[in-house]
């Protein structure tokens, strides 16, 4: 069985990595061009730690996900700074940013030639700045892929930019950035990086090296995220992490599948947060592709039910309600108390039919199916 991988240029994981951050980006470039999230002064020990180590430190804002306007005023902001590397820490949305505006400062082609679906998907015309992140959440995985998701509000849908050549050169996952997270964004995230090792594990691409991150890796973090609901726990914090750090390596050279094709015409469509989403349709999206499955898929997503249910409890063929019960009790909301309007469901179910992640699901699934996955998940 033949399978190319490929990843960040180097990743660094573990309690305390990002001690050594400043002097690692110090070594690539000394202008450094830092995105965090809305709290500025979350990021003023990587600033302050890169100022020591001999950088001139530009710092850029990324307060939501990432739109077109605000790609384009972090790309200004780049070019006037001079930047020769770009940082991201935080969540998934400023680590896509960062990795936007570090593909598109040396582009001269507009943005939009180089976004799916709304634009033409063009290969990038330069080579991107190097670029590192640092995640503070435990759940995109954004720190080892090679697209940066982008909100393009007039057409209402989130697309991405995407190449190769976009994979971060060094990806520092240092667990301790994501101890103390809030419950409510612990729990989001935390089922966004469970998503993201169980849909390249039941995907039509999977591979081997996909399959031995994937198949630790769903207990493990189901397993973690159900210690987290409970309590602050460290061995949890780092187990949640290394889930994240599997799912973005595996997702990138494996696929997605349907809570993902869904996911991305629903952020376009309503401002609810994507790992909340990903987690309120898997059940539902598990319910739909068994129904459906061949013998391969079906043997995947009796394994996924096994595991749901040796950490959740219930039995196998009842784990994905087990895990929609679970994830309510904990505090997720429905997609409609996310802000999803009934009457965009069909329009929803049509445009995820022709995404990129539907490609990988292990079934077809029809416009009906899908509708029937946003039904029960409003």
């Amino acid at each position: 069985m033949g399978l190319t991988f490929q990843t960040a240029g180097k990743i660094q994981f573990g309690r305390g990595a990002a001690a050594g951050a400043a002097d690692a980006i110090a070594a690539i470039g000394r202008a450094a061009f830092l995105v965090h999230g809305a709290t500025a002064a979350r990021a003023d020990w990587l600033k302050d730690a890169l100022i020591a180590a001999g950088c001139r430190v530009t710092t850029f804002a990324c307060p939501n996900e990432p739109d077109i306007a605000g790609v384009e005023a972090g790309v200004a902001a780049a070019r006037a700074a001079g930047a020769e590397v770009v940082v991201s820490l935080g969540g998934g949305a400023p680590i896509d940013l960062g990795k936007a505006v570090a593909a598109l400062v040396p582009a001269t082609r507009p943005m939009l030639d180089h976004l799916e679906v709304v634009g033409q998907g063009l290969p990038l015309d330069h080579a991107p700045l190097p670029f590192v992140a640092l995640p503070t959440t435990a759940g995109t995985g954004a720190e080892v892929t090679k697209n940066a998701v982008i909100n393009v509000p007039e057409a209402r849908r989130k697309v991405s930019l995407r190449d190769d050549r976009m994979l971060p050169d060094l990806a520092i996952v240092d667990p301790a950035l994501t101890d103390g997270a809030p419950r409510s964004v612990t729990l989001a995230s935390g089922l966004d990086a469970v998503t993201q090792v169980i849909e390249p594990y039941i995907c039509t691409k999977s591979n081997r090296l996909t399959d031995a991150l994937c198949r630790d890796a769903i207990p493990l973090g189901l397993a973690a995220l159900a210690k987290l609901m409970e309590a602050e726990v460290t061995q949890a914090r780092d187990d949640l992490a290394w889930v994240s750090l599997c799912g973005g390596l595996a997702l990138a050279n494996a696929g997605l599948g349907a809570v993902h094709g869904l996911a991305g015409p629903i952020g376009g469509m309503s401002p609810a947060p994507h790992g909340a989403v990903c987690g309120v349709l898997l059940p539902y999206v598990l319910e739909a592709n068994a129904a459906e499955a061949g013998p391969h898929a079906a043997a995947r997503l009796a394994d996924v039910r096994g595991w749901i249910a040796a950490v959740l409890g219930g039995t196998a063929q009842d784990a994905p309600a087990t895990l929609a019960r679970w994830s309510a009790t904990h505090g997720l909301p429905r997609l409609g108390a996310m802000g999803l309007a009934r009457e965009d469901l069909p329009a929803i179910a049509e445009a995820a039919g022709g995404s990129s992640s539907m490609k990988a699901n292990p079934v077809p699934l029809s416009a009906a199916a899908l509708l029937g996955v946003l039904e029960r998940a409003l």
